[in-house]
């Protein structure tokens, strides 16, 4: 891309135009060559304690994923639709999070996992069908979609009012955040994919998830690393009032982090546990956003959960406007 002469477009719009017909991040079929997608995947397993390196599944980039790519691709091209959502996130912005903000303009949609790439975590076939899936944090139900065919039952939770609306739109049932965890609620499956980072009680979840599996049920816990949590409160970013115990600074120290430090003391069993980007559709800057996301398959043991003591979890009554 010639620099000087997208410096010398002095409308935004044409800019913009000029930009996405030069600069080569635009071009679908330059994508390995503009981005890290051999880093999305790997992982260097001799970080790991060796009784935890055959959990690894190695993952790819597969047809679904780029599918989910070519449509970010796609969408970022749709000019006066990017012009639209750009203004409306602004004014909208400042009364709403991000995350509603999205929802009402039907944006931003994630992909953490293909259906395949799924069924090799949970190491099930086509064929396989389970009772009752629990989806937390759901957001606009894009993800629970790649799981959907495999379970009769779908629940899922989600605290944005706009989400809980495109929730029920794609037919899903949405209950309550304190209604999921009742003394007599069992999931075979509960999803809850880059909550863990972006909630204000993880201990209490992962201590209600515990309880909340059937017997030999399995629970896909993700998180994005480096860990940096957060809770979205309005248009404010704030830190969570339960803080886990994760050290370390490469994807592969932290990730182990997690699993001795918070997984295992929590009373699950890990079964496996990959590296896959965790993707976003894109925008008038980028086609797409990516981030490192850790996922993890684990089960209930029947040691249960200690919650004091086990991730130094402590209250805090603070914000920060990240």
């Amino acid at each position: 891309m010639d620099i000087e002469a997208s410096r010398r477009i002095r409308n935004p719009f044409l800019q913009t135009v000029y930009e996405h017909h030069t600069n080569p991040i635009w071009d679908r079929q330059r994508l390995t060559q503009q981005f890290p997608v051999e880093k999305w995947y790997s992982c260097d397993i001799q970080q790991f304690p060796e009784h935890l390196q055959h959990l690894f599944i190695q993952c790819c980039l597969d047809n679904q994923t780029e599918v989910f790519l070519d449509k970010s691709y796609e969408k970022s091209d749709w000019f006066f639709t990017q012009m639209w959502h750009s203004l409306a996130k602004v004014f909208l912005g400042f009364v709403m999070s991000t995350t509603s903000v999205n929802g009402l303009l039907g944006r931003g949609s994630m992909f953490v996992f293909s259906t395949n790439q799924f069924r090799t975590l949970l190491g099930i076939s086509e064929t396989w069908k389970a009772d009752h899936l629990l989806d937390l944090g759901a957001g606009d139900g894009a993800v629970t979609q790649q799981i959907a065919a495999h379970f009769r039952q779908i629940t899922t939770t989600e605290m944005s009012p706009t989400m809980q609306w495109r929730l029920g739109q794609k037919g899903y049932r949405v209950v309550n955040i304190n209604e999921w965890a009742g003394p007599t609620c069992r999931y075979d499956v509960i999803s809850c994919l880059n909550l863990i980072d972006r909630c204000d009680q993880p201990i209490s979840i992962l201590h209600d998830i515990h309880r909340s599996l059937s017997p030999g049920g399995v629970a896909i816990i993700s998180l994005v690393l480096p860990f940096k949590p957060f809770v979205e409160s309005g248009a404010l970013q704030n830190k969570p009032s339960e803080q886990l115990n994760i050290e370390g600074r490469s994807w592969e120290h932290q990730a182990a982090s997690f699993i001795n430090n918070v997984l295992l003391p929590a009373g699950f069993t890990l079964q496996s546990f990959t590296r896959l980007p965790y993707l976003c559709e894109g925008d008038m800057s980028r086609p797409f956003y990516s981030l490192d996301d850790a996922v993890f398959i684990v089960k209930a043991d029947s040691t249960g959960i200690e919650h004091q003591g086990w991730c130094n979890a402590r209250t805090q009554d603070s914000s920060v406007d990240l």
